[in-house]
């Protein structure tokens, strides 16, 4: 029995975890600049739009757990990028902000999604083909949240 469910050639999970390895990968040294991780770029990005939200609104929008984002929070914190502060009401809730380090980098970092898109081969996909990709695989993301 040949099993054709189970070859990797045939399953979605594996070209999209590859490809978000590659994608990665490639942010890295973009990223090294800043001296942020890709993980950190994620959550300044989040806060970038926002400047100051709970500790658990930052975790639904990355789609993490709040105990993989504490930590990651707080190593942001010692960089002097983000600062926590618990509420004064509910000591269990926290809210994050960018301190003036996490809002400057915003200017470092807005060159980023160009440079790597200029990184990827246009010749095999155009901007257009990777708009609708990203938004394939949102579609695909909000169908699995919402189970």
């Amino acid at each position: 029995m040949e099993f054709e469910q189970l070859k990797l050639r045939n399953q979605l999970c594996f070209p999209i975890y590859a490809a978000s390895r590659l994608i990665t990968r490639t942010y890295q040294p973009l990223l090294d600049e800043l001296k942020i991780t890709y993980p950190q770029y994620l959550v300044l990005m989040v806060l970038w739009e926002h400047d100051s939200m709970p500790v658990n609104t930052i975790a639904k929008k990355l789609i993490l757990n709040t105990n993989t984002i504490t930590p990651l929070l707080k190593r942001m914190e010692t960089q002097g990028i983000v600062k926590r502060t618990r509420s004064n009401t509910d000591e269990r809730k926290v809210t994050v902000s960018l301190t003036d380090k996490g809002r400057q980098l915003r200017m470092q970092a807005a060159d980023i999604p160009e440079k790597l898109v200029a990184q990827l081969d246009t010749d095999k996909f155009s901007i257009d083909e990777l708009i609708d990709l990203r938004e394939k695989l949102n579609n695909l993301i909000n169908s699995m949240i919402d189970r």
